[in-house]
């Protein structure tokens, strides 16, 4: 019985003696390794991406938004407060609107909302502080306004003309002073619908009084925890059905509301089902190259059978058996898929760092990759070996030494 360690050394032996082909051989399952290891990675990335983008919109946050004009009222902003789990809310009242700033005129969605914005919404400033309820005619303008908007940069301090359009064509204008810039997230999910980069924050008291009305457009709330957002979330929506009239059998049935509510946790389940389809395409196309580099073994290997048949009649007429046989054949096939595995987990990896840097992506490479790539190549290199391995094994000797 031929030994596992000799069977290896000869398997060696075989693969040296004809590097090109082995080397060839090899770049298969390089590929489709390859492929696997930086799919599951980018598929973690965007994963991990699409949660930050949300976790950079607020905190546990629950988005209420009107379906009809003039729906919500202080009414309804006081039954949210007092919903329990709710630990802060901002009604929220957008208007498009136009900002001057030293004669320069430039269209601007101007916000309007309470102090508790700042907290709810996740508002960080890159220089000066956020509105209060008692500010008045003060603002905090998102970063592009501030820095790409005007030919002139916007500092704390200065001051800026807001108009706002009335029904019937007229327009309204106030002076604000600027209490802060707010600092850029560089993120593509718009919490609420709203840009905080491209926009202009005032409070919802002044924008209601420049517009002559006492409505809101939506809310902006945040639970206790994470963990509560949807049981918050559920208890907001029937206090509200409540309000409106609306059945607790039809709390479901989004058309039998004139409100529509989100929250964080279902913005999540949302982002990570695109990512995890997102990772499964990926994943799925580069299991179809590995399935190719498998083939390609398999093809040699039979390629290897055929020119070895006078070999392999040698070493039976010396002894070896056709377990021995089997197993040589075998544990080349393996020896040729697992190097292949180990240069693809590396050049998957690398791939993988190269285009999530490429992509502004956070670069993440679960720990399982590995075990996948070693696994995977495992398995391929048995299932591409099994065939000619066992064709190897049933040559009779006296056939095998009479090939040519």
């Amino acid at each position: 019985m031929l030994k596992v360690r000799q069977a290896i050394g000869i398997s060696l032996g075989s693969i040296a003696s004809a590097k090109l082909r082995s080397g060839l051989t090899t770049l298969g399952i390089v590929i489709g390794i390859a492929a696997v290891v930086a799919n599951v990675s980018l598929g973690e990335s965007f994963n991990v991406y699409f949660e930050d983008e949300v976790n950079a919109q607020g905190s546990n946050f629950i988005i209420i938004y009107s379906q009809e004009p003039n729906l919500f009222y202080n009414n309804e902003l006081q039954i949210i407060k007092k919903t329990p789990g709710i630990s802060g809310v901002s009604p929220i009242k957008q208007q498009s609107g136009a900002a001057t700033y030293f004669s320069q005129k430039k269209n601007i969605d101007i916000v309007g909302v309470t102090g508790d914005y700042e907290d709810t919404a996740n508002i960080i400033m890159e220089n000066g502080s956020f509105i209060r309820d008692q500010d008045a005619f003060s603002a905090a303008i998102g970063s592009k306004v501030a820095n790409e908007k005007f030919d002139r940069n916007i500092s704390a301090r200065s001051s800026i003309d807001i108009t706002l359009r009335l029904e019937g064509g007229k327009t309204v204008t106030r002076k604000f002073k600027v209490k802060g810039i707010i600092k850029s997230l560089n993120a593509s999910f718009a919490g609420g619908g709203i840009d905080r980069d491209t926009s202009i924050f005032i409070p919802v008291s002044t924008i209601n009084q420049m517009l002559g009305e006492d409505d809101f457009s939506s809310f902006f709330a945040m639970s206790d925890s994470l963990g509560d957002v949807d049981v918050v979330s559920d208890e907001v929506n029937k206090r509200l059905a409540r309000n409106f009239g609306v059945s607790s059998r039809d709390l479901d049935d989004e058309d039998a509301k004139p409100y529509r509510i989100f929250n964080k946790a279902d913005v999540l389940k949302q982002t990570n089902q695109l990512a995890d389809t997102l990772r499964n395409f990926l994943v799925s196309v580069a299991l179809i190259s590995l399935l190719v580099g498998s083939i390609g073994i398999m093809n040699i290997m039979l390629v290897t059978v055929t020119e070895r048949t006078r070999e392999i009649g040698i070493m039976k007429a010396l002894g070896f058996s056709s377990t021995d046989i089997l197993m040589l054949f075998l544990i080349e096939s393996v020896i040729l898929s697992l190097f292949g595995g180990i240069l693809g987990l590396a050049v998957g990896i690398g791939g993988a760092y190269i285009i999530t840097t490429a992509l502004k992506l956070p670069f993440m490479y679960p720990g399982y990759v590995f075990e996948i790539g070693v696994l995977v190549a495992i398995v391929v290199g048995v299932a591409a070996g099994v065939y000619p391995a066992n064709k190897a094994a049933k040559l009779a000797p006296v056939d095998a030494l009479r090939h040519e």
